[in-house]
């Protein structure tokens, strides 16, 4: 460790300079946000020494609550508030994705690429503006569990089994979606990925049992979610089902501007499966086009998982701006491990889009508009990652260089 802060400390400085920067803007107050409505009364609980209310009050991503509680109770014991406590939980998460930017620029460095891709790649792992909306919103876990489900995949592709496993099952317990990575994980590790597999899941139970004893069901542990009620946003697929004409109530109680649906009936209790379970089909697809890239890990596969975290998007009808960053995340590894020959202007491009898609359209476009806006490039986005993932172009990784075919060589062949 101390060899490699003498020569990457810059890198270190840099990204604790920007996961400063990032909390300083961004963890003022929680006040009206989703830790207010489905966090802060758990963590109040931890606070009283109310194990059990802690346990019992956590929302449906309980488990990311049950990681950070040791932060939460240090900051306690130190005399420390509400606010301090907001902040100590977050913070960590904030460093998840700062240290796998420094990860990712360890291993651009290895390849020799140059400082500039390597920076651009560090800064958008710490300072991405739609890291800023899912602190704001009150997600900091959203952070966390991309940096886990992520590193879970450059863990196989070093084939540490017992890392990735680690990993993969507290992304896993950390927040449901990261059950998308289980494929990609699979697919890195060169062996015994039955036993990572289990080592997995036994993780991830250790962490969210506590939560669902404490729940008493798996409907005592929906929380927060009874309280939000149904969402149905116009950034995904099945926004034109929806019913329109009539008014809406947001899960705040309010009514929504004129124009939005409502969802129908029958959807709800589909997507959410059917995301699931396209790993399945998807990781299958990919074995079989890439099956040397199978029998071996390569960074190649980080481009699957970016696949199915934007169909994550595309097809949740909850699909809120933070839902986005762990796509955006896993594409700029990708990029920035295995395009060498370019900048990662991709993730760039598409963090810029999801801002302005997000952030700014909802200003001055309709429901329906917005919905367009981000199928027009959502769908175009999905097409090219396939295109790209599925393709039997060898991995970079996988490439050599030509045999020698020289004068010296065939005389040798011809005297075999």
């Amino acid at each position: 460790m101390r060899a490699r802060l003498r020569t990457e400390w810059a890198w270190w400085l840099a990204a604790l300079a920007g996961t400063a920067v990032m909390c300083w803007l961004t963890l003022q107050d929680f006040a009206w946000n989703d830790y207010d409505t489905e966090v802060s009364a758990a963590f109040r609980s931890l606070m009283g020494g109310d194990i059990h209310g802690f346990l019992a009050q956590a929302p449906v991503y309980g488990g990311s609550l049950v990681l950070r509680a040791p932060f939460a109770s240090a900051a306690a014991a130190l005399g420390g508030g509400e606010l301090a406590v907001y902040r100590a939980v977050s913070i960590p998460c904030v460093l998840a994705v700062a240290l796998l930017g420094l990860a990712l620029v360890r291993r651009m460095g290895q390849q020799g690429r140059a400082n500039g891709a390597r920076a651009l790649v560090l800064g958008l792992c710490v300072a991405n503006p739609v890291t800023l909306s899912a602190l704001e919103i009150g997600h900091p876990e959203e952070l966390l569990c991309a940096a886990l489900a992520i590193g879970a995949v450059l863990a196989a592709i070093d084939r540490r089994t017992v890392l990735a496993a680690v990993l993969l099952g507290l992304a896993i317990a950390s927040k449901s979606w990261a059950v998308l990575a289980i494929g990609p994980v699979l697919l890195a590790l060169p062996a015994r990925r039955l036993f990572a597999l289990t080592l997995a899941g036994a993780v991830s139970v250790a962490v969210v049992a506590p939560v669902f004893l404490a729940a008493g069901t798996p409907a005592g542990l929906a929380g927060s979610a009874r309280i939000t009620g149904p969402i149905f946003v116009p950034w995904q697929i099945f926004w034109f089902l929806g019913d329109a004409g009539h008014a809406v109530i947001g899960g705040n109680g309010l009514p929504k501007p004129a124009g939005y649906r409502a969802a129908p009936e029958w959807l709800s209790p589909l997507t959410h499966p059917l995301i699931a379970f396209l790993v399945v089909p998807l990781s299958l697809g990919w074995a079989r086009v890439h099956r040397a890239a199978a029998r071996a890990g390569n960074e190649n596969v980080l481009l699957l998982l970016a696949l199915l975290l934007l169909l994550r998007c595309v097809l949740d009808p909850w699909n809120i701006i933070y839902y986005e960053l762990p796509f955006l995340l896993a594409l700029l590894a990708w990029e920035g491990l295995c395009r060498p020959e370019r900048l990662p202007v991709g993730a760039l491009a598409a963090s810029a889009v999801v801002w302005v898609t997000f952030k700014n359209a909802p200003g001055w476009l309709s429901p329906d508009m917005q919905a367009t806006l981000f199928l027009a490039w959502a769908l175009p986005l999905v097409a090219w990652m396939a295109r790209t993932a599925f393709t039997t172009t060898a991995p970079r990784s996988e490439r050599r260089p030509a045999p020698d075919r020289g004068p010296r060589a065939v005389a040798v062949a011809h005297q075999r």
